[in-house]
């Protein structure tokens, strides 16, 4: 090595020190001034499992933005009662029934719905099932069926070549605080989740690197603590710490997904803290995580 690759190296270190420096200063910045809100109106937005709880929402808020809303649920009615919802204020909205689960469905439905509304523009992969129980009681078909709904439907609904062939779209994927550290009794929707954050990471990393950097495409992950949906059955919450471990409503967790996809933010937990808090306390030695765990005491019981 000569001199002038040592000079060389020690620039590309100079110059990759000062992103990192921008980078931090901007984090900061935006901490306490908020991002700017990009505009929906006029977007193609495709919810999976719309027919209730988050999705619901979900739908009847991008709607009140100005979007294009279509509803996918495997239950027809519930999709089409949450259109007829949206279009009782004066919004058209798209009902479809489709199985997630089914790829020859999800591909028979998105032709579907590039001819009769348009190209999806954002994505919201929300649809995901939570049975609850001890690891040894899940039956083979329930840890199945929770990988084809949970997992495998990000994979046929992901709408990408329309997207990559415009350079312009945005992939929003609902994963779970349970998709960053272990709850007992949730053990295969765990891994289900963690699998989602793999494959958002992933895929936004390839088309990255596969656009050199020029890639128009956004990825937001969102991890939700505990929403009262119904697949908590059985929530269990420490009382001393109940103020802060609430479950959140349906209506205020899609109002937080909708600012984070708006902000075009990568990652963002509901409730806000959690995904900082995680961050913070795997600084700590290995023994420590357990002490906290113990300590925080939260989760959910078998169902």
């Amino acid at each position: 090595m000569n001199a002038i690759d040592i000079i060389q190296i020690l620039l590309n270190l100079l110059r990759l020190t000062l992103h990192i420096l921008y980078h931090i200063c901007q984090s900061v910045y935006y901490t306490f001034f908020e991002l700017n809100e990009k505009s929906v109106n006029g977007e193609i937005v495709l919810i999976t499992g719309a027919g209730h709880g988050i999705g619901k929402e979900l739908a009847i808020q991008y709607a009140c933005l100005g979007a294009k809303v279509v509803c996918l649920d495997i239950n027809k009615q519930t999709s089409e009662q949450t259109a007829k919802e949206i279009k009782k204020i004066g919004i058209d909205a798209h009902a479809y029934q489709c199985d997630v689960a089914k790829r020859e469905d999800v591909f028979a439905i998105a032709k579907r719905v590039k001819e009769e509304v348009g190209d999806v523009t954002i994505l919201v992969n929300n649809a995901g099932i939570m049975p609850c129980h001890a690891f040894s009681d899940y039956t083979v078909d329930e840890i199945i069926q929770m990988f084809n709904i949970n997992v495998l439907a990000h994979f046929w609904a992901t709408y990408l070549p329309s997207m990559i062939k415009r350079n312009y779209g945005h992939i929003v994927a609902l994963s779970s605080i349970a998709g960053v550290v272990g709850f007992p009794n949730l053990v295969p929707y765990s891994a289900t989740k963690h699998a989602v954050q793999g494959m958002m990471d992933a895929l936004e990393d390839e088309l990255h690197v596969s656009n050199k950097g020029k890639s128009l495409i956004k990825f937001t992950t969102i991890y939700p603590y505990m929403v009262d949906t119904g697949l908590c059955k059985k929530p269990k919450i420490n009382k001393m710490l109940g103020t802060f471990l609430q479950l959140s409503t349906p209506k205020d967790t899609a109002a937080q997904i909708i600012k984070a996809q708006r902000q075009n933010i990568r990652a963002r937990s509901v409730p806000s803290f959690w995904l900082p808090l995680i961050k913070l306390v795997r600084i700590l030695p290995e023994n420590a995580h357990v002490v906290i765990k113990d300590f925080i005491d939260t989760g959910v019981e078998p169902s």
